[in-house]
């Protein structure tokens, strides 16, 4: 009996010791990207300023594009071609935009000349794009062209649900990601907070998830509101390339679910 005893206080004090610890979940990380920047040079300061590492996406050919580029790269903040496409409704997306009426000639040099105007990108997002997206040749043409440049991801925007870029983005075998949750859809503090609640908890559930904003002043208010509080609550805040870095190394299984179909309320005014 004394024996049994000792046994059972031996396990007890030295046994439990040896079992490997259990492994811990790794914490919830989202990436929000803040598009349409290089028109107004206020803006772009306010969002280069918000805590944290916010991605910024910059329209090309406009007027403050290099210089925030260039600042935005000396600050250590990841930067995104924000590409211009045609959208399907009278919305104008400005210089540089690509359309479903060029050739192919046409639509690669005006990529490339866009890829070279904003410098330090590491990616790409569209720019509306609702008639462009669509179309399987011309999303294959743009593919093609970030293939042949080497070392960018793309972000689908997901200004329509009937694009297929993320498709033929991830075929291409470039990094790929699509857009979960617009924040700003909606232009009023209660949606754009709404919004970013379902942000943290889309990351809580699966691991991680990606927003896109816009330089208004409700939503980069929200943002430095809202920000500074994401460590007390286990989440952390990371450039879109560490994103796909990350979870693409963690198998095929979550980066497909990356490329599931979105829910349809979070649809952009800018299509």
């Amino acid at each position: 009996m004394i024996k049994k005893r000792f046994i059972l206080m031996w396990l007890v004090l030295f046994g439990l010791s040896a079992l490997p610890a259990q492994a811990q979940q790794p914490a919830p990380v989202i990436s929000i990207i803040i598009d349409d920047l290089g028109n107004h040079w206020r803006s772009a300061e306010r969002s280069l300023a918000l805590p944290g590492q916010v991605t910024l996406a910059i329209l090309p050919h406009t007027p403050y594009s290099v210089r925030l580029a260039t600042r935005a790269h000396a600050s250590g903040r990841e930067i995104m071609l924000h590409l211009p496409m045609a959208s399907i409704h009278q919305h104008r997306p400005g210089p540089g935009a690509v359309n479903v009426a060029m050739d192919e000639k046409e639509f690669d040099d005006i990529v490339a000349a866009n890829l070279e105007a904003v410098p330090y990108i590491s990616g790409v997002n569209n720019h509306m794009g609702s008639q462009v997206t669509p179309s399987t040749r011309h999303m294959d043409w743009l593919m093609t062209r970030l293939e042949r440049r080497g070392n960018l991801y793309f972000v689908d925007s997901r200004t329509t649900a009937s694009s297929v870029a993320a498709v033929l983005s991830q075929e291409k075998g470039l990094p790929t990601l699509k857009r979960d949750i617009f924040l700003d859809h909606r232009r009023d503090r209660a949606s754009i907070h709404k919004q970013f609640q379902r942000l943290l908890r889309l990351s809580e559930q699966r691991g991680w998830a990606v927003a896109i904003g816009h330089p208004y002043p409700e939503t980069l208010a929200m943002l430095e509101a809202e920000l500074p509080k994401l460590a007390a609550r286990g989440i952390e805040l990371v450039p879109v390339s560490r994103l796909i870095r990350e979870h693409r190394e963690q198998g095929p299984v979550l980066w497909q679910a990356s490329l599931s179909p979105l829910q349809q309320d979070s649809k952009n005014s800018k299509q």
